[in-house]
């Protein structure tokens, strides 16, 4: 009897425990989707997908799943008959995800959390491009792609940047790897998640489906066309004085050039900064620029603390930023890489208290 009414009350005090865990939330409205089953369904590390919990939509089209978090963000679906709605989830936060019953999986919309924010500006984005141009304008037109990379760029090892990269729109692959600047896009996603999140098998993926399509586009036979060698990808910005400063025509010169991603209002900056500045005093007499490019988004204060920078600093629009940071690779920042005597991008610096004996390699 003991035995029974311990077990009875150790079962009670995890129910409670589980009862009383944070959890996240999805909820809504569907019209036309009353007394109507709704499967809430997590991905494998496959990529499939499995029922985590099932309801009936209520009478006046409203529902609400609640789960606990998985300790890094996530990306979830609804499905209703044969068509889904997909929504991310960082933590623990309620997010809004509203639709109806026809077009389930084009209709919806979601808000509640700055990436839920960020997959409904990408699938408004999408939805228009398609209303408007077709589905197999997004595929194939670089300039649509550059667009909406420009939106999962701004956080790249995000659930949204996850999920946009294998998007398929009408049975394509929205960013295909074995297209070059697709392929870029794809390592700028796989280099945030190697940085932020190493253990998610998501993250071996990426990068794998990165390096195998860069081994075949550098494996390829080559043009019997004689061309000017592109070392690293260009850079042309202008200076606080409104100068054009062009990174090829620093490196034409012989110098080793130090290339710094940044933004002024970044909590680390000043840091960063001053071990640059150590670096610069010690060797600019010896061949070192240092070509550092900001991304702040205001203007003005990128302008305020550019016009004491000793070094060459140049301003990147906002409408410019994913062309340069995927160009490189970037999908945090900051981001260093050095520049040899050659003009050949030789190393990526991802400790700045070793910068001064990762240049002394190379000067």
């Amino acid at each position: 009897m003991n035995r029974q009414l311990y077990i009875i009350a150790g079962t009670s005090l995890l129910l409670l425990a589980s009862c009383s865990q944070k959890k996240w939330s999805v909820e809504g409205k569907i019209e036309g989707a009353e007394g109507k089953e709704l499967i809430l369904e997590g991905a494998n590390e496959l990529g499939g997908w499995y029922g985590i919990d099932t309801l009936t939509v209520e009478n006046d089209g409203t529902y609400a799943f609640h789960g606990l978090p998985a300790g890094h963000p996530e990306i979830y679906r609804l499905r209703l008959g044969s068509e889904s709605a997909y929504f991310p989830i960082d933590s623990l936060e309620t997010v809004t995800l509203n639709g109806s019953l026809a077009n389930f999986a084009t209709t919806y919309t979601l808000a509640g959390s700055p990436e839920a924010d960020a997959m409904q500006s990408v699938n408004q984005m999408v939805d228009s491009i398609q209303r408007h141009a077709g589905a197999a304008a997004i595929a194939s037109d670089e300039g649509i792609k550059r667009r909406i990379a420009e939106i999962i760029l701004r956080n790249p090892s995000g659930m949204t940047a996850y999920y946009t990269i294998f998007r398929t729109i009408g049975g394509t692959q929205m960013y295909d790897p074995a297209v070059p600047f697709d392929n870029r896009v794809i390592g700028a996603v796989a280099n945030a998640f190697n940085q932020t999140r190493p253990a998610d098998p998501r993250t071996r993926m990426l990068s794998e489906l990165f390096l195998a399509h860069r081994r075949k586009a550098s494996a390829a036979p080559g043009d019997t066309i004689v061309a000017t060698e592109i070392k690293h990808p260009e850079i042309s910005l202008s200076d606080v004085n409104g100068n054009v400063r062009v990174l090829s025509d620093e490196t034409a010169r012989g110098n080793v050039v130090i290339l710094n991603f940044t933004a002024y209002s970044a909590p680390e900056s000043p840091a960063i900064n001053v071990e640059l500045a150590k670096v610069y005093d010690t060797n600019k007499g010896r061949g070192l620029q240092i070509y550092q490019v900001g991304f702040d988004t205001d203007e003005y204060l990128w302008r305020q603390s550019a016009k004491n920078i000793p070094w060459i600093a140049v301003y990147n629009p906002a409408d410019a930023s994913a062309k340069t940071l995927v160009d490189f690779n970037v999908g945090a920042l900051p981001a260093t890489f050095i520049i040899n005597r050659n003009g050949d991008l030789v190393e990526r610096v991802t400790d700045m208290s070793k910068l001064s004996s990762a240049v002394a390699r190379y000067l």
